[in-house]
């Protein structure tokens, strides 16, 4: 899910949130048990002083925000330290130096072998219909993989915006699942523990997927662009046409148990596995180690202008036995588009009802 700015984090706990400014004699926070001494904060966006379990004081200026007031939206109260827009780092982002070789470096690209020249993408086999249902609930039709941007130059300048928002925000690139020591191992990522199960992802569209992981390999990136809005955070846009049902990219990160994340405070964690037995249920952490999903935002399905912005599916599926977390176009995409997908699936316990 999209990260907000650096230097806001986003999961509540009780005593986590510094809700005034320390008195003039004060050498201690004062926190939210003593409420009675915060009648006099206001929020800077909307000048009321309600809801004071969602009001945030900036730790530099002292100044006062409702973590639904800001843009992006806090889903729950930072823990620790918290800076307002105006005093955050993020208006100093520095962006990724357009450099050939530092890119190759960041993301670990590979030169073309020999083989891969005497088979371009170009000569891959014609997609066939078929005659089933997909999760999309449309006619079963083989995926299709993303269309690299032509210009080499462009395609640096697209991976230079996810490398500027992966440096902003402190992960480094990894475009497949990692397994860390002390999380959740590889053997644990087991599709069949999926409380009623869960749908296998074709032979052929296997394949697909295959295709688009040697591309990005190759350093021929999807054709998609970071940005950073003041309202949204980071955010995606189609640099070019994306036809619908293409691959646009596999959720990634750190596997860990869901039971070891329930009071983490990030807010881009992914469900993986849910369980039949819940000490089974896994989640991607991309909190170190990401690619473009994580700053792919989420629809406000609370309103049907929101509902409408989405342009994307998120679907896991079975592949060899393990799953994986798909981001597929559900429409054709239009370039400058951006994407947007229903941060809540089937499980509605994501708070949307303030996303922009």
């Amino acid at each position: 899910m999209a990260t907000p700015p650096p230097s806001t984090a986003t999961t509540a706990s009780p005593r986590r949130r510094r809700t005034q400014a320390l008195e003039p004699h004060s050498e201690t926070p004062s926190y939210e048990g003593d409420s009675s001494d915060y009648s006099d904060i206001r929020c800077e966006s909307c000048g009321s002083g309600d809801s004071p379990a969602k009001l945030l004081l900036c730790d530099k200026c002292d100044r006062g925000y409702h973590t639904f007031c800001l843009r992006p939206v806090l889903v729950s109260v930072p823990k620790g330290s918290w800076f307002c827009p105006s005093c955050s780092r993020v208006k100093n982002l520095k962006s990724f130096p357009l450099v050939q070789t530092k890119i190759i470096d960041f993301f670990r690209i590979r030169t073309s072998t020999e083989e891969e020249k005497r088979n371009p993408i170009q000569d891959t086999p014609k997609r066939r219909k078929r005659a089933s249902t997909l999760i999309l609930s449309k006619k079963r039709r083989r995926l299709l993989p993303y269309t690299p941007s032509e210009d080499p130059l462009r395609r640096m300048q697209q991976m230079a915006s996810l490398a500027t928002a992966l440096t902003a925000t402190g992960a480094k690139f990894s475009d497949k699942l990692s397994y860390v020591p002390g999380m959740a191992p590889r053997s644990a990522n087991r599709a069949s523990r999926e409380h009623g199960g869960m749908q296998v992802l074709p032979k052929e569209d296997v394949e697909t997927l295959n295709l688009c992981k040697d591309m990005m390999r190759r350093g021929e990136c999807p054709p998609l662009m970071v940005v950073f809005d003041p309202r949204e955070g980071f955010t995606v846009e189609a640099d070019k046409l994306i036809k619908d049902l293409t691959i646009i990219t596999e959720y990634t990160g750190d596997v860990d148990y869901l039971r070891n994340r329930e009071n983490d405070e990030g807010d881009s964690i992914m469900t993986l596995i849910s369980g039949s037995n819940p000490s089974q249920s896994l989640v991607i952490c991309p909190d170190n180690k990401a690619n473009i999903a994580r700053y792919i935002n989420g629809i406000n399905n609370h309103t049907p202008e929101g509902r409408k912005k989405q342009n994307l599916k998120c679907v896991r599926f079975d592949v060899d036995g393990e799953c994986r977390v798909l981001l597929i176009a559900n429409r054709d995409i239009s370039k400058g588009e951006r994407l947007y997908y229903d941060y809540n699936g089937y499980e509605h316990e994501y708070p949307t009802e303030h996303f922009v």
